[in-house]
């Protein structure tokens, strides 16, 4: 019921909104045209900034900006400097219909950046294709982001990243071929879609490879004690167990996992990727455990240790998956952007889908005909507090 109230209201907001900029054409018509001074194209940010994953908004903001400080000392696009007007959605759904609403109603955008979660992302779906603005979201990895009910590939929504079904196929690959495990037991975030759908991707995969699913258990965000649960799954002996689920809960199931004496390898998803996992569980306790991700600081690929010079220069510090990410986001649109040569959503949108080889941080990127892009996935092993590249899969 809660969740329902949050979607009646970013459709109510939707509504609003289009009934706000009918007639204006794509992106908030001429009149916000008018309003865009001193030839900038503005790029609208609706980032996890605070709240209980504001880890990857932040990231995903930090690698955002830098794309546009590189574009603009390039001579920027179309003869217009890019910038960026942000919007925080505190980690919530239904915060991110506000600052999506926010972003399109006070500025004449070419299009929205983010957010970084999948339940934030898809809070905000019927607002950017009410007003006809393409989103790129960077680690939006729930397969219905991008795909309607239907069947139908939302014509504004893209992605950065590759989709749950994948890693969760990739880490089933793993399990069985590099880990060699043949019973796992599953602890799912019931609350997310994105651990949901990896966890049911995961056992999908596992078992037609001829593993076996023993346990499954579920939490909650927010949730602080997990014991109880993992005491449970211990019972049935796995030899490893997948936990999909994002860092912050993450990281204390791993740390009380050891303390009850779990000691078998752990595997998880991209949602893991934050130094904060590290803060939160302890080195140690960490060892024998894997994520999927797109991003490893080892990975030879020129472009990655490209970008990954250019953030310690301008930040002072390591990037991590969502700085890359949100990195690609933003090269993503200002290359749809210098394509389509004009300002309106719907054809910006057009070029988008169109995008193929398009170098970015990590390699190349096309999109197929759902709008998920064509990428490998890497396996991550946390050795001793480092996140260590261990191999690159792809099908």
């Amino acid at each position: 019921m809660k969740f329902m109230k949050k979607m009646s209201s970013v459709l109510a907001a939707a509504v609003l909104l289009a009934a706000m900029t009918a007639g204006c054409g794509g992106g908030g018509g001429e009149k916000k045209a008018a309003d865009n001074k001193g030839g900038e194209a503005l790029i609208g940010a609706n980032y996890e900034l605070t709240g209980n994953v504001a880890s990857y908004g932040q990231a995903a903001l930090a690698g955002g900006k830098m794309a546009v400080d590189e574009i603009n000392k390039a001579g920027g696009i179309n003869g217009k400097k890019l910038r960026i007007v942000e919007a925080d959605n505190k980690s919530e759904p239904s915060e991110s219909g506000n600052a999506a609403t926010k972003l399109i109603s006070q500025n004449k955008l070419i299009g929205i950046v983010g957010p970084a979660t999948s339940g934030c992302t898809m809070a905000a779906e019927p607002i950017v294709t009410a007003s006809k603005l393409p989103v790129v979201a960077p680690t939006a990895t729930a397969e219905s982001i991008t795909v309607g009910k239907d069947g139908k590939t939302r014509q504004f929504v893209f992605r950065a990243c590759f989709i749950d079904p994948f890693q969760g196929k990739v880490m089933a690959a793993f399990a069985d071929k590099n880990l060699k495990v043949k019973k796992v037991a599953i602890y799912r975030d019931n609350s997310s879609d994105y651990s949901k759908g990896l966890a049911e991707a995961f056992k999908k995969n596992f078992e037609a490879a001829g593993g076996k699913i023993v346990a499954e258990e579920a939490y909650l965000a927010k949730d602080m004690d997990f014991k109880a649960g993992l005491t449970k799954l211990k019972a049935q002996t796995p030899d490893a167990i997948y936990v999909p689920g994002y860092y912050e809960e993450v990281g204390k199931i791993v740390k009380q996992a050891r303390e009850i004496g779990l000691e078998v390898p752990m595997m998880g998803g991209d949602g893991w990727d934050s130094p904060k996992l590290i803060e939160i569980a302890g080195a140690k306790a960490l060892n024998k455990t894997y994520y999927s991700s797109a991003y490893s600081a080892d990975d030879t690929d020129p472009s990655t240790q490209k970008f990954i010079k250019a953030f310690k220069e301008k930040y002072k510090k390591d990037p991590d998956f969502f700085s890359m990410m949100g990195y690609n986001t933003v090269v993503i649109l200002a290359d749809a952007y210098k394509r389509a040569n004009s300002e309106d959503g719907t054809k910006i949108a057009e070029a988008m889908a169109k995008t193929k080889d398009l170098p970015v941080a990590g390699g190349k990127l096309s999109y197929d005909d759902k709008h998920n892009p064509i990428v490998p996935a890497l396996i991550i092993e946390v050795k001793d507090g480092k996140p260590t590249f261990v191999d690159k899969i792809s099908f």
